[in-house]
């Protein structure tokens, strides 16, 4: 299947969740079991070889996509999770979204030094969401391998954000 494929099977809705915003609907992707099969096999390959030793995932979309691929990467999986969501003693930090704030969390004892990181999500915008959790990261001392992404949006210039870390992105506008 082509990235081109995969890319018709993502539905556009404009003004969503507010006037202005052209929202990429990725359900209509994952309903069909061989697109979402090759959107994970896509976003892993890039790391294959890497030895991540977790992969991190982001709430709440990022959860569809990184759960597998710590299974394929044979890595462990973290949650980063919006505030107030996880139980134990956490690290939180507030984050810009294109169309307004929010905090993420991540539990304390989650990352060891030293420990080699995949971040993941579906979509790479203004990058906010993955700049707060590069901070979490660091803050407990994880290395970064890389930042694989479903959908890249370059027109909001999200990559320029991360800190030269490595970014992957299967789809990109």
């Amino acid at each position: 299947m082509s990235v081109e494929t995969l890319r018709e099977k993502i539905r556009e809705i404009p003004d969503f969740p507010k006037p202005g915003i052209l929202f990429y609907d990725i359900t209509t992707l994952l309903k069909d079991p061989a697109a979402y099969r090759e959107a994970i096999q896509l976003m892993v390959d890039p790391y294959r070889g890497a030895q991540i030793d977790l992969v991190v995932g982001m709430e709440s979309r990022g959860f569809i996509f990184s759960a597998p691929m710590a299974i394929e990467l044979g890595a462990g999986l973290v949650p980063v999770r919006k505030l107030g969501k996880l139980p134990a003693e956490t690290l939180s930090v507030e984050y810009a979204l294109e169309y307004g704030s929010n905090t993420l969390e991540i539990h304390r004892d989650a990352i060891q030094p030293g420990q080699k990181v995949l971040v993941v999500d579906d979509l790479l915008a203004t990058g906010g969401t993955v700049k707060g959790t590069i901070e979490l990261i660091e803050r407990l001392k994880g290395e970064i391998v890389g930042l694989a992404f479903l959908v890249e949006l370059d027109f909001l210039h999200g990559r320029d954000r991360l800190g030269g870390h490595r970014v992957t992105s299967v789809i990109r506008y």
